[in-house]
């Protein structure tokens, strides 16, 4: 049956299948350092160019697999304003000044992240065709109501697409019209990860890969960071391990849920790609548990979606996005699928970036599931600009903290809410 044989035969994620890039030698013996940051994803990446591009050059950056190991080389590449926390909740709780200048905030970082892309010749496959956010369902007030909030509240103008001039874009009886982001754009996460890495050499600092914190202590009026072949003397640390905490800090692994989300790529499709899409936008949809996909450089369909508190394996991640993409676009049947994968991502209990500095003087950037991308790059300048001396930004998420997230019993609380609102869509729809 063509899912069966969809499903059949894939491998690891196609980012690290086609990113390639030059690796970076472990940690070894002593080192000193002014500022070492934990963690090779988007937020340390973004954290230690922030403080180069700032003047800060001496830099030490350990990550514990390869640069872009976790969600930052593994995520559908959405490059767009926001946080996991929906727009309207955001208000709700900052306020309305800085509910909108929080906001800004993201989308200053949508732009700074296309420049850096020029400034450092990053080659990562960027697509500005922009995003849709696609309505499921048959009710054009779920359109209205957002571009009327989106207009009102934060000044984004967002175009409005009736059903028949989305149906010019997406061959698909699914959706009933879409809100188009113009200013939003996709990439290749991985390669972006590895040239902002790639940059951080050029301008000075050290990157090691392979290199697993295995202990932060308190060294004086620093830290001593130690790993299995080395250690890092350095006055200032930040901890930016997200999904991949585990046991390395317990008050921030503490904060932190670690939340499982799927994707898979198709072969590559030629022409029968246009009998789906006709954009290069990527596209979402109006669900709790919505879907997420982008046409590829080389015409694969990349398609992500569902969230769990576990882990799948690849043909299990095949199987059922493969589903889920024939529910819309049912003509794509029968299309290979080469690659599937699973990852974990950090959720904070209140779905906001967790930024701060804890009592005993580590920093610290995690807690992007979900909408990370932008809000990775935001971390950074935040952090960098505190650690320099300007808190001001940073002072903005300290409302947000470090709540416990309750261990397996928040998990589970996170696996039947996320139950609840799937119900909640399909009896919608």
């Amino acid at each position: 049956m063509p899912e069966a044989g969809a499903a059949g035969g894939v491998a690891d994620s196609y980012c690290r299948a086609t990113a390639g890039g030059a690796g970076h030698a472990a940690l070894s013996g002593p080192s000193e350092t002014a500022v070492c940051v934990i963690g090779g994803g988007f937020a340390g990446l973004a954290t230690a160019l922030s403080l180069l591009e700032r003047g800060e050059r001496d830099i030490v950056l350990l990550e514990a697999e390869d640069i872009g190991h976790g969600a930052s080389g593994r995520n559908g590449g959405f490059v767009f304003g926001g946080f996991s926390l929906g727009e309207r909740g955001l208000l709700a709780q900052a306020g309305p000044e800085d509910g909108r200048k929080l906001y800004q905030l993201t989308l200053d970082a949508v732009e700074m992240i296309r420049r850096r892309i020029l400034r450092y010749r990053i080659d990562c496959d960027a697509s500005h065709a922009g995003i849709y956010l696609a309505n499921w369902f048959d009710d054009p007030r779920i359109l209205d109501a957002r571009q009327r909030f989106m207009a009102d509240s934060l000044g984004v103008e967002w175009q409005r697409l009736s059903p028949a001039q989305l149906a010019e874009r997406l061959a698909s009886q699914r959706y009933f019209g879409a809100l188009y982001e113009a200013n939003a754009f996709h990439f290749h996460p991985l390669k972006y990860a590895q040239g902002l890495a790639r940059a951080l050499l050029k301008g000075g600092a050290r990157v090691h890969e392979h290199s697993r914190v295995t202990g932060i202590a308190a060294d004086g009026a620093g830290w001593r960071v130690a790993t299995a072949s080395g250690q890092v003397r350095a006055r200032t640390v930040v901890v930016c391990c997200g999904g991949y905490i585990e046991r390395l800090q317990p008050r921030l692994a503490g904060a932190m849920l670690p939340i499982a989300t799927y994707v898979m790529v198709t072969e590559p499709l030629g022409e029968r790609l246009r009998t789906a899409l006709k954009t290069g936008a990527a596209v979402y949809d109006t669900r709790y548990a919505f879907d997420y996909y982008r046409p590829l450089a080389d015409s694969r369909l990349l398609w992500g979606g569902r969230i769990s508190i576990r882990a799948r394996g690849e043909a299990d991640v095949a199987k059922l996005l493969y589903g889920d993409m024939l529910k819309v676009y049912p003509q794509l049947a029968g299309a290979r699928v080469d690659y599937a994968w699973s990852g974990m991502m950090s959720y904070g209990r209140h779905k906001m970036p967790q930024l701060g500095r804890l009592p005993d003087g580590l920093w610290y950037g995690m807690g992007f599931g979900g909408h990370g991308v932008g809000p990775t790059t935001l971390s950074g300048e935040v952090l960098a600009s505190a650690i320099l001396g300007d808190g001001a930004d940073l002072e903005r998420f300290a409302a947000w903290g470090l709540p416990a997230t309750g261990g397996p019993a928040g998990l589970l609380a996170a696996q039947l809410v996320y139950w609840y609102y799937e119900l909640r869509d399909w009896l919608r729809q």
